[in-house]
């Protein structure tokens, strides 16, 4: 899957960012049985923090998507990193978090911003299930945050 993954890549224009480090007691992925469960990821480039304020303040719903396909490329590059992508059997479960105005309600719309690109870039592999919450606050003010879990092979 390695080659496959890297000509995707290459094919839809993608190029990863680096893994962050985590910012307190705990690891990036956690790799249990053939589980690996990867940390809350945030829309951060290369150390550098985008897409920070309030959905539906001072992030559209169309700048949330990408918000949380960023997000979601920083799952990708911490499976990369510390698991391999060789070793994912499937993307099993995303959890996706926001921070809105109250009258803002468009949040399927911008998780799709993960799910589209999961999907495009990993195939039947990266096909999930998702739960959405809205949260008062999120680190950083973060408009999104993300967390997933993968099946890797024996």
């Amino acid at each position: 899957m390695e080659k496959d993954f890297k000509m995707k890549l290459e094919e839809l224009g993608i190029e990863l960012p680096e893994a962050s480090t985590p910012g307190g007691n705990y690891v990036s992925v956690n790799v249990r049985g053939n589980i690996a469960y990867v940390a809350i990821q945030f829309p951060i480039k290369n150390g550098e923090y985008f897409f920070q304020g309030r959905l539906g303040n001072e992030i559209s719903t169309d700048v949330g998507y990408k918000a949380m396909e960023m997000a979601a490329l920083n799952v990708i590059a911490q499976i990369n990193q510390k698991v391999g992508m060789e070793r994912v059997h499937g993307l099993n479960h995303i959890d996706a978090y926001y921070q809105s105005n109250e009258e803002w309600d468009e949040a399927p719309i911008v998780v799709n911003g993960a799910s589209d690109l999961f999907v495009n870039l990993l195939g039947e592999k990266g096909k999930h299930s998702r739960a959405i919450f809205g949260v008062h606050k999120l680190p950083r003010n973060f408009s999104v945050g993300l967390t997933a879990s993968f099946t890797l092979e024996s």
